[in-house]
């Protein structure tokens, strides 16, 4: 077994889409960054590479890289689930936590888990996601961004 831990945070702007876990979320605020700065994946693909010791999102992703601007994260975590499969291990489970003061995403929570166990291969029950506030303090609690965590178990691949 693999432990792997993933953390990952960005800037809200007017004029940009809200994706979180490869799901688009109604807000007038979306998250920036070079990709489609979908925080969540962000946070679970270090934690992935991290658990597999294949170094970092910037090290395969780079945010100066043309070819990336506006990525798809989904197509990344597809790229990195390959690499993790390429060494012989895959997903015993994932946890993950996303902090943002506004929108409230209790609604979108069970989409995002469908969405990630799809890209992962791995059954609901091996995906959990989460959501919190800061209670309005720091940079998460003032709407300036948005933050995530994510854990993940790898074990070797049987066969």
């Amino acid at each position: 077994m693999r432990i792997g831990f993933g953390y990952d945070v960005h800037r809200l702007a007017e004029g940009r889409p809200l994706i979180l876990g490869g799901i688009s979320i109604p807000s007038a605020k979306g998250l920036e960054g070079h990709s489609d700065a979908d925080v969540l994946i962000h946070a679970l693909i270090d934690a992935l590479l991290g658990a597999a010791s294949l170094g970092d999102i910037g090290t395969h992703f780079p945010d100066d890289d043309p070819y990336l601007k506006g990525a798809d994260s989904r197509e990344l975590l597809k790229k990195v689930m390959v690499m993790i499969r390429g060494k012989g291990l895959d997903i015993g489970n994932v946890d993950t936590t996303i902090c943002m003061q506004q929108p409230r995403l209790s609604h979108y929570m069970a989409p995002i888990r469908e969405s990630l166990s799809s890209i992962l291969d791995a059954s609901l029950d091996q995906v959990s996601v989460k959501a919190t506030t800061t209670e309005h303090l720091g940079f998460v609690g003032r709407g300036e961004g948005a933050s995530a965590f994510a854990v993940v178990l790898l074990n070797e691949l049987k066969g």
